[in-house]
């Protein structure tokens, strides 16, 4: 039996908690760099000669029959000639006697075991405790100490075993029918599909080398199913304890979820659970006044009986099937997710609870954990994402509108008040006179500007005190008032903490806003050590073109693998059509128009049915649609708008039904480009117009920059690629399914330049290429014709 590892401070916070979940907002301006730099501070302070810092502990104990390895460094210990004492140092941005007792409780109890594994390591009869607090806010220690015996400690230890037991056999008894149904599970299809059990295979091969591996794979190679169940296979053989399902979209979540309810049907017994984000699944009946909110109160006295009931009758664990039993047993829904996926085997969640530096869990990403496993669903999302996740921006509107409402009272928060109306005023200050340097509407620069972290520390600090009273009055309304923009600067520090050579700053005015925006250029480094929070992962999608650009700016490169899946679709079933005869650079557009109308009208004459045309921006998009529109009085037509609600994203795909005769109009890289499934005759043909390059802006210039300065492939890393992944992803549209059918008109004629070309994936094998509008038509005649008995799809 293998042992498991587990942190001591994993196994305090999972197994210390006791009463009302804590409706106080807790939100700090700590980093996990501001918190390592205190460490060493205070570590470093130290100068005798019997002190050590970072003293490695761990002890073996085997708890509802599974072994652990429980370890941990303890922050400190000196040795003197009058005994042992014990560091543990914390830090926050509350003051020591505002935190709640859950908090305490688990301080206490971590340095509690690193007391007990000293007694047992070095034979000693007890040891002085000194947990070192430091107050972030006010830049103040706090020591606050205890002795306790070696007996004391050993006690101490059986009990939290004890309780942490009650936990481990409920986790103990899924995994066991788990891993018994798992190894008898078949694949759930009557058969694989082309290259999917090979797909397969290096899923399973990746999990037992404990490597990362990038697979692009076409439509219709079954990605889901694909990495899905060799994980499932792999944990029944003991090789992982859990994976992660990391998505982009809340459709692709409800993917894994059909995948995984499939294995469940054909004999599966395994965990898998969705999290949803906190703000989309609170109860509408939730108290304003959190003191007073049933769910949050009393939280961990039902925590064990609803996880029990949770647990015991169902295995596909949903969003609605959380709110149903959060409902049943009073508790705070998206809380009570979190710890329902502890005992979960594959969760199924977005990029950020891996990634994001300010929202990701903690509970499984505070330490490096062997038995986490990643899987990340359509990885090309994700390097927009990274840069957007390691990225901020704080706006002086957002201060300026605070004073306002944060009118003068007399009563016990004035002084309060006459501070944090100060500090705001400093921010806009601040903000102010950088607007009075900006010369131009933008201005970039490599380093950070010291002075916007200092007054937003003072804010967030300050603001910190309004957070510690009592929440009624005046000083809730200073809360409600302030909390969005606290937020907002709270998240500019922590991203500000990690500043360094892949970091741009850009101020620059929006509507007359002075805006500082943190700008990540590079996020691969931070994408790296997030998947080093596991033994590995497989990045895969339908677009990964060129691979080595994916594998570089995912934090790929110089440690994982690469392949490449064929289509399980014929070639031969679609036509991808290069118009050399138009050309969409930005001073052809207007005169392009004509060339355009007479391709799209082509297109949707040749052969009856829906086509979907992609152009790059909104208004280029409705250029192109008047004209088509001018050119076709009769035709029906659907556009895409900017900010659609769901509901009008519906009735746009609505009018995609077989027999249909719609051509609908809408922008790369938008809610239509991808992620939408219109199979059949739902779709008969995509035009793209234009090789998709992103809209020239100040950053992506700058993108632009560092990467001609890293690899010499600026251009290709700023514009191209990017460009031509929406491409792909717009054309991918198309073909669906076995029998579809249908054509790819690619109107720009740089498409046929080797830059494109070589980019072309392995199914586009029969591309192509005319330099008039007659070649299209005959060459839609020609394929049309070829494909009569298939066009009922």
């Amino acid at each position: 039996m293998t042992a498991t590892r587990m942190g001591i401070r994993q196994l305090v916070e999972f197994t210390v908690r006791t009463g009302d979940l804590n409706p106080v907002t807790q939100a700090s301006n700590n980093t996990a760099q501001l918190g390592s730099r205190i460490h060493r501070q205070l570590q470093d302070a130290h100068d005798e000669d019997g002190y050590e810092s970072e003293v490695y502990m761990k002890q073996t104990a085997t708890v509802a029959g599974q072994e652990y390895i429980i370890d941990g460094r303890a922050d400190g210990v000196l040795t003197t000639d009058t005994g042992v004492l014990v560091e543990e140092i914390k830090t926050s941005a509350r003051s020591f006697v505002k935190l709640d007792k859950n908090t305490t409780d688990r301080y206490w109890a971590q340095v509690f075991v690193y007391g007990h594994y000293l007694c047992q390591e070095r034979d000693l009869d007890g040891v002085d405790i000194d947990l070192i607090y430091y107050d972030t806010r006010h830049k103040e220690t706090s020591h606050h100490q205890q002795h306790k015996t070696a007996a004391e400690l050993a006690d101490f230890y059986r009990e939290l075993l004890a309780q942490f037991a009650i936990w481990m056999q409920m986790r103990a008894d899924i995994v066991k029918t788990r891993n018994e149904s798992a190894n008898k599970l078949q694949f759930p299809f009557p058969e694989f599909r082309a290259g999917q059990r090979q797909f397969s295979a290096n899923v399973y091969k990746t999990i037992y080398t404990g490597s990362r591996l990038f697979v692009e794979a076409p439509t219709g190679t079954g990605k889901t199913m694909s990495t899905l169940f060799p994980t499932v296979k792999a944990m029944g053989a003991g090789l992982i304890n859990r994976a992660f399902y990391l998505t982009a979209k809340a459709a692709t979540r409800g993917v894994a979820e059909d995948a995984m309810a499939r294995m469940t049907a054909k004999g599966l017994h395994a965990k898998s659970i969705t999290l949803t984000a906190r703000d989309t699944i609170t109860f509408a009946d939730e108290p304003e006044d959190a003191t007073q909110n049933p769910y949050m109160l009393g939280y961990y006295d039902r925590l064990l009986p609803a996880l029990v009931d949770l647990l015991s009758h169902n295995d596909c664990i949903t969003r609605s099937v959380i709110e149903d039993y959060a409902h049943k047993h009073t508790l705070d829904p998206f809380e009570f997710s979190l710890d329902a996926s502890l005992f979960c085997d594959v969760i199924i969640c977005d990029y950020n609870y891996l990634f994001d530096p300010r929202v990701f869990l903690q509970r499984f990403f505070a330490d490096d954990d062997a038995g986490n496993f990643f899987l990340i669903d359509e990885a090309h999302n994700l390097v927009d994402r990274s840069r957007s996740m390691y990225s901020a921006q704080i706006n002086r509107a957002a201060f300026t509108d605070l004073l306002p409402e944060l009118k003068q009272k007399k009563g016990h928060a004035d002084s309060k008040l006459t501070k944090l109306r100060k500090v705001i005023r400093a921010v806009i200050e601040c903000l102010n006179v950088l607007d009075s340097n900006l010369d131009k509407d933008e201005h970039f620069q490599d380093e950070a500007i010291e002075q916007v972290h200092e007054v937003l520390d003072a804010f967030t600090t300050q603001f910190h005190d309004w957070l510690e009273m009592e929440q009624n009055g005046e000083v809730k309304h200073v809360v409600d008032t302030c909390l969005d923009t606290f937020f907002l600067a709270n998240a500019y520090l922590k991203i500000s903490e990690l500043y360094n050579e892949v970091y741009v700053t850009r101020t620059f005015r929006d509507n007359g806003d002075l805006c500082v925006r943190l700008v990540c250029l590079n996020a691969s480094d931070f994408l790296d050590a997030s998947m080093n929070k596991g033994c590995g992962a497989v990045l895969f999608s339908a677009t990964l073109t060129p691979m080595d650009y994916y594998r570089d700016v995912l934090g790929g490169l110089d440690n994982s693998l690469a392949t490449g899946m064929p289509s399980p679709f014929p070639p031969a079933n679609q036509l991808v059509f290069v118009a050399q005869n138009i050309q969409t650079t930005y001073r052809e557009r207007d005169a392009s128009l004509p060339a355009i109308t007479a391709a799209l009208t082509a297109m949707t004459m040749a052969h009856a049915g829906n086509y979907l045309v992609f152009a790059p921006s909104y208004s280029y998009l409705e250029k192109v649609r008047g004209a088509f529109q001018l050119a076709n009085p009769n035709a029906e037509v659907v556009t895409q708008k900017s900010g659609m609600s769901s509901t009008d994203r519906d009735s746009f795909l609505a009018a995609f039904t077989p027999g249909n005769n719609v051509t609908g109009f809408a922008v790369l890289g938008g809610s239509f480009a991808e992620g939408i499934d219109l199979r059949g005759k739902a779709l008969e043909g995509v035009a793209v117009v234009s090789v998709g390059l992103p809209g020239l802006s100040g950053e992506t210039d700058r993108l632009k920059e560092y990467y001609q300065h890293r690899n010499g492939q600026g251009f290709a890393y700023a514009y191209q690629l990017p460009g031509f992944n929406n491409v792909l992803q717009a054309a991918g549209r198309v073909i669906r399914g076995a029998k579809d059918v249908g054509v790819v008109l690619l109107l720009d004629r740089r498409f046929a330049e080797r830059r494109y070309v070589d980019l072309f994936p392995r199914h586009w094998q029969h591309w192509q290429t005319g330099r008039s509008t007659r070649d299209l038509a005959n060459a839609l005649d020609t394929f049309w014709q070829a494909h009569a008995a298939d066009t009922d799809k």
